[in-house]
């Protein structure tokens, strides 16, 4: 059984068809040295998390290698004698390959399940069978056709005890600043039944509210596969609340869609055109925006939550998206590229899309001509201040009312908070005079 993003027992179901294929399995996961060095070390550290959770749930048989994959996986049946080799399906772009590889060197994988509740490429349009492009008619289409009910729990695994020179579990430590959730399949459990006690039921009302605990903060975890959807989806009602919390599973599972389409768009744009568009070049102003040194309270919160946790507020991750296009006129691979780095819950597809969405350049994408303010923003979506206070500690002398725009008060920069790197407003006049620039040298289709 190669596990990789499905570092869990419960609702497994290439495990399950693993273990009714054979009286023995060899549970392992190969250290990918390609995906090591482009992986931030707050997601290596989750990662060497995870691993030795899944391995105490197999009491300790867990055989972590290092190498090529076809080398790795051709030793190990060799060794075992093992008559098959079990996967959950990819689709990734680096995994389809990836896969493709070690079956074009004559290994079998027998693929069963995948990361999603609904495989991409399954729901298409009844009309001509062509993949969605908008969200909403996906959403309908992949509502109609449903997914299984979650696959039960192995009782018992019959795994074969590995050596010693086959244990090679990395040692990534968590940086000393990070506050990052704890990872391991107990634990993605442990937060899904607390969101349920205390959090769903108005789920509809709090996921905008950077400054509570208002979402489900399961991404990680589904990062790493340590949970499935199925066994989200499988205790939702009907309530409005419910519906919403259904519908953001659901957008993960129409981006991994587009993306499985649509491969090159991981770092391309969807719609061509706005690679046309007039960008500036990354200078001192981008690494105030990595920094959070903005001088925009409710983006540089975002920033520095972000670089210390490893995780984002969804609504301020499109506020420093459209900040970091539309104020200073970045191409959003810069920023995506920095989220890549970062977050500990990085998914590809919800990654490139979430940002080309923001960017207006995506599939069913926000129209580039919304540019959401900073400062509103933060007056709508953290009304007293507390999420700005908590990670920009410079402006926690101010009032709810100054904490937004402290430039406007005699005190409010006196901790050393900056001035603001541009002026929000002629930012956004500029970003709409280059849309109409890309208007006229871009032919309507």
């Amino acid at each position: 059984m190669w596990f990789r993003r499905d570092l869990r027992l419960a609702d497994n179901p290439a495990l399950l068809e693993a273990l009714a294929s054979a009286d023995h399995i060899v549970p392992v996961f190969i250290l990918d040295e390609k995906l090591i060095s482009a992986t931030g070390s707050k997601r290596l550290a989750y990662l060497g998390q995870s691993l030795r959770a899944l391995d105490e749930s197999l009491e300790n048989r867990l055989h972590v290698m290092v190498g090529d994959q076809v080398e790795v996986l051709k030793e190990l049946s060799l060794r075992y004698g093992a008559t098959s080799i079990h996967i959950s399906a990819e689709y990734e772009p680096y995994g389809v390959t990836r896969d493709a590889r070690v079956e074009s060197s004559g290994i079998a994988l027998t693929r069963t399940g995948s990361p999603y509740a609904v495989a991409p490429g399954r729901v298409r349009k009844p009309s001509d069978g062509t993949p969605y492009r908008v969200y909403t008619p996906f959403y309908k289409a992949w509502g109609v056709h449903g997914w299984r009910p979650p696959a039960p729990q192995p009782e018992h695994i019959n795994a074969i005890t590995p050596s010693e020179s086959e244990r090679n579990f990395p040692d990534w430590p968590m940086p000393l600043d990070a506050k990052v959730s704890l990872a391991g399949e107990a634990n993605a459990h442990i937060r899904w039944k607390y969101f349920c006690e205390e959090i769903l039921d108005s789920y509809d009302e709090t996921r905008n509210l950077a400054g509570m605990d208002g979402t489900s903060r399961l991404s990680a975890h589904f990062k790493w596969g340590e949970i499935h959807p199925r066994t989200l989806l499988a205790h939702l009602g009907e309530s409005s609340a419910h519906d919403v919390f259904r519908k953001e599973i659901a957008w993960r599972e129409f981006y991994a869609d587009v993306l499985h389409h649509n491969p090159h768009t991981e770092k391309d744009y969807y719609a061509p055109r706005f690679s046309e568009m007039r960008y500036d070049a990354p200078d001192s102003k981008f690494t105030a925006w990595k920094e959070g040194k903005t001088g925009f309270p409710f983006v540089d919160a975002a920033m520095r939550q972000l670089v210390h946790e490893g995780w984002m507020h969804n609504r301020t991750r499109m506020v420093v998206a459209s900040f970091l296009v539309k104020d200073l006129h970045l191409e959003w691979q810069l920023g995506a590229d920095f989220f890549r780095e970062h977050l500990v819950d990085f998914d590809v597809a919800s990654n490139a899309h979430g940002w080309q969405w923001t960017a207006g350049c995506g599939t069913d994408a926000s129209p580039y001509y919304r540019i959401f303010n900073p400062i509103e923003q933060g007056k709508r979506f953290d009304e007293q201040g507390d999420y700005i206070k908590k990670y920009v500690p410079e402006l926690s002398h101010l009032s709810a009312m100054e904490v937004h725009e402290p430039w406007l008060y005699t005190e409010g920069l006196k901790n050393g908070y900056p001035e603001r790197i541009v002026d929000h407003g002629l930012e956004r006049q500029e970003s709409l005079a280059r849309l109409s620039e890309l208007k006229e040298i871009t032919p309507k289709n």
